[in-house]
């Protein structure tokens, strides 16, 4: 069974006068239910986890700093928010979703997690409503438990992931794999281990083709016994802090590229949704739900 992490808090609302499509995370679920693609069963609720996870991955003085909200206003403004004990408790929940999500992966397949995706957040410092790497944590999860020696992280999303490429930078055994537009933010980008930045415009046959060229590939080369895929949606023409050029069915034919590889060379794949900044909700919720639709169709 397609096991997706999902959490009331997800869906808290930011202060008055600070804009982030938070509305998303409470559609998503709804529309997945409503149209049959996922049961109530689906779906389970993550909890906060033991700080040993967060910390294997992410400076102590950082972390608690963040947990006593004692960063500094400085490297506060970086994170994009005001922050506040509900806002941290959030991405706590959240790497526990991925962290929950590996180990139903390792069971299932693969594994689903309705947020996610905060690959700007660095060992010592968050950015870009990142705080916690809910991603690089599961992978230090894995290896601390001994499930996984060898990882992959298949970063779609249209940003390059820096905080992942950082925290991982000196790390043989995670191997980052970022695919993203050239001109986006970050604009002073970190070193991944493999990174393809894309020219404003890219369209879905130039996108998909450099993918297909370069996933089967990477995997035969790296041998992975587990891979991370991070799906963001704000690939496609319509997003407002994208430069690239997908349409939503080429943005589904990417997921369904990924997810059939990892099925059918058996590597088990935990999938977090990243961005989505369309104007219109109706598409960034559509653009999500396909990835949702083809591990169910794909997997089960």
């Amino acid at each position: 069974m397609l096991k997706i992490a999902n959490h009331p808090i997800y869906n808290h609302p930011l202060p008055e006068g600070h804009r982030f499509p938070m509305l998303k995370y409470e559609l998503l679920p709804k529309q997945l239910l409503h149209e049959g693609t996922c049961a109530p069963e689906n779906f389970f609720e993550p909890k906060i986890p033991n700080d040993k996870y967060i910390v294997a991955v992410h400076d102590p003085e950082y972390f608690y700093d963040l947990l006593n909200i004692k960063i500094l206003p400085k490297e506060a403004r970086k994170i994009g928010f005001p922050l506040s004990e509900v806002l941290v408790e959030r991405e706590r929940i959240i790497a526990d979703g991925t962290i929950q999500g590996c180990l139903f992966a390792l069971e299932n397949g693969i594994a689903m997690n309705i947020a996610g995706g905060t690959h700007h957040a660095y060992t010592n410092r968050g950015e870009a409503f990142c705080m916690l790497n809910d991603q690089a944590i599961g992978a230090r999860y894995l290896q601390a438990k001994g499930l996984a020696k060898k990882i992959l992280i298949v970063d779609l999303d249209v940003h390059q992931g820096n905080g992942t490429a950082e925290i991982f930078q000196k790390d043989t055994s995670v191997f980052t794999f970022s695919m993203h537009g050239a001109n986006n933010y970050p604009f002073k980008k970190e070193v991944s281990d493999l990174d393809i930045p894309l020219e404003k415009g890219t369209e879905d046959a130039a996108y998909l083709s450099i993918l297909k060229k370069t996933l089967p590939k990477l995997i035969h080369q790296e041998k992975p016994d587990f891979i991370f895929y991070l799906s963001g949606v704000d690939v496609i023409a319509t997003d407002k802090l994208g430069t690239l050029s997908m349409t939503v069915q080429g943005c589904k034919q990417r997921d369904e590229f990924v997810l059939n590889t990892c099925h059918k060379l058996k590597i088990p794949v935990q999938s977090s949704m990243g961005g989505g900044y369309s104007p219109d909700i109706k598409t960034i919720v559509d653009a999500h739900a396909n990835t949702f639709r083809l591990a169910q169709e794909i997997f089960f």
